[in-house]
């Protein structure tokens, strides 16, 4: 079986063992490197991923991946500048792609920098319109910095592309209530609800509509 085949199955061990024969018979090959740091970071070994994506730089300071699997690292690590700089690294390097500028933004959304995530989730839209998690980021960012209409166009986006998205439903009820829209309001939170009955803030939403309605 390959290395993926063993990461899918869950038996790391397994896929160490193949990595690092790997490596023995080509040590000069990043690529190794990456793997092996990619493998220990799903099992929650970050900091022993990082020297593995350091030493695959060292062979390859071109290595795009390198960059973007040790952002992904940091990010984990909530080194969230650090990230950052990886990402931009990995776009330079050649990773031109949406899931660099869609962890990009949420690198800034973790730094409370919701203006300075909207570009990059904008990007990622544009490289992927398929991509729910950018359109809902985006929308959520665009919330907070008062972007309410846009923000509602952002989440029913979400909603045609994902008929089961709670979040959507949920914040969609909270831009209608901004705009003092209860009925809409209301029924966007008893989607939520619908879809996922735990849903604590969708339930809150819901009361203080009804309590408005009269209901």
């Amino acid at each position: 079986m390959s290395v993926n085949d063993y990461l899918k199955k869950g038996k790391f061990e397994e896929a160490a063992n193949i990595l690092n024969e790997q490596i023995e018979k080509d040590p000069d090959n990043p690529v190794h490197y990456i793997n092996f740091g990619n493998l220990l970071t799903a099992v929650h070994e970050h900091e022993k991923a990082l020297v593995f994506f350091e030493k695959a730089l060292e062979i390859d300071p071109a290595a795009a991946s390198a960059h973007y699997s040790a952002g992904i690292t940091f990010y984990k690590l909530e080194r969230f500048d650090e990230a950052i700089q990886m990402f931009l690294k990995g776009i330079e390097k050649g990773l031109n792609d949406a899931d660099s500028y869609f962890m990009l933004g949420m690198c800034y959304v973790h730094k409370e920098e919701s203006i300075r995530a909207l570009p990059h989730f904008l990007r990622a839209i544009e490289l992927n319109d398929e991509d729910v998690d950018s359109l809902f980021q985006y929308g959520l960012c665009l919330a907070r910095v008062g972007q309410v209409d846009q923000a509602s166009s952002m989440f029913k986006k979400v909603i045609d592309k994902d008929s089961k998205h709670a979040d959507a439903y949920y914040n969609l009820g909270v831009a209608y209530s901004f705009f003092e829209n209860e009925e809409e309001a209301l029924d966007m939170f008893n989607a939520a609800l619908r879809i996922q009955p735990d849903h604590y803030l969708a339930a809150n939403g819901k009361k203080k509509m009804e309590e408005k309605l009269g209901k």
